[in-house]
């Protein structure tokens, strides 16, 4: 995965980038599969409230389910997918550090969007151009279905935040949507977009459940302030002199796994 430097450079001016079919169609099946089980083991939980942020909406859905990784090899296999962690060194610097993982599906009709927010509000790292997260399209993201929105060179802006009172636990701030850009991407596309950039989801307005998978990294210049996210021992470095391939921090060798996790998936 090696991207131009008019890539590199819309992301960094920008704040995000899209990238049309950055998994297989293999993969994102594998995904979708997985998904489906950890949705039927009751791992995904409804986050929208009734507007008073703790009484869980009768008429709206918005299931998460973070962290994957003690749920699912599968999903701690991803981020160690040899691309991802290219593909993030590229756009802000190694080494690599995963700092946290999430999937948000949002059923057919019932399914309620994430308010706008950025990331550095829950991170609070000193250069949100060094974290990044890798937003995966499980399945056709549209504006119909609520696909991910973003503000362009909006990084650099603390927004006030405050409690949202859609969600049992996330904050949320209210940007001038003016300028916002809505990312419809197909299935197996990846939205990257840095800690500072503005982002919300829409409602799923369609019968087809729509889920996206959030990969969150940074630089490990930010490891030692980053807040938020996986505990500090348990944030796995990816490349650079430390990593060791998954092994100091869930106890065995991930890296190499992933193409083998995505057969065990297909196979079933």
């Amino acid at each position: 995965m090696i991207f131009s430097d008019e890539q590199i450079c819309q992301f960094r001016t920008q704040g995000y980038l899209a990238v049309p079919g950055f998994w297989t169609a293999e993969e994102t099946a594998a995904m979708r599969t997985e998904l489906e089980r950890l949705k039927a083991e009751g791992k995904l939980h409804n986050v929208a409230t009734e507007g008073d942020g703790k009484t869980e909406s009768r008429a709206k859905a918005n299931l998460q389910l973070c962290p994957m990784f003690p749920h699912s090899t599968f999903f701690r296999a991803m981020p160690f997918a040899p691309k991802v962690a290219e593909a993030v060194e590229q756009l802000i610097g190694g080494p690599v550090i995963l700092h946290l993982d999430q999937v948000f599906l949002k059923p057919g009709r019932q399914g309620a969007g994430t308010n706008w927010h950025q990331d550095n509000a829950y991170f609070q790292i000193p250069d949100p151009l060094k974290g990044t997260a890798l937003w995966t399209a499980v399945h056709d993201a549209t504006v119909e279905n609520g696909t991910l929105r973003v503000i362009p060179e909006a990084f650099a802006q603390q927004l006030p935040h405050e409690r949202d009172p859609d969600s049992n636990h996330h904050i949320r701030c209210y940007p001038d949507e003016a300028d916002a850009v809505p990312l419809e991407i197909g299935a197996g596309g990846a939205l990257f977009f840095c800690y500072g950039t503005p982002h919300a989801t829409g409602g799923n307005l369609t019968d087809r459940e729509r889920a996206g998978v959030a990969l969150h990294f940074m630089n490990a210049d930010q490891n030692g302030v980053a807040r938020g996210g996986f505990e500090v021992e348990k944030r796995p470095v990816l490349t650079g002199p430390d990593a060791t391939g998954g092994e100091a921090e869930h106890g065995v060798r991930v890296a190499g796994t992933w193409d083998t996790e995505v057969q065990r998936i297909l196979a079933g």
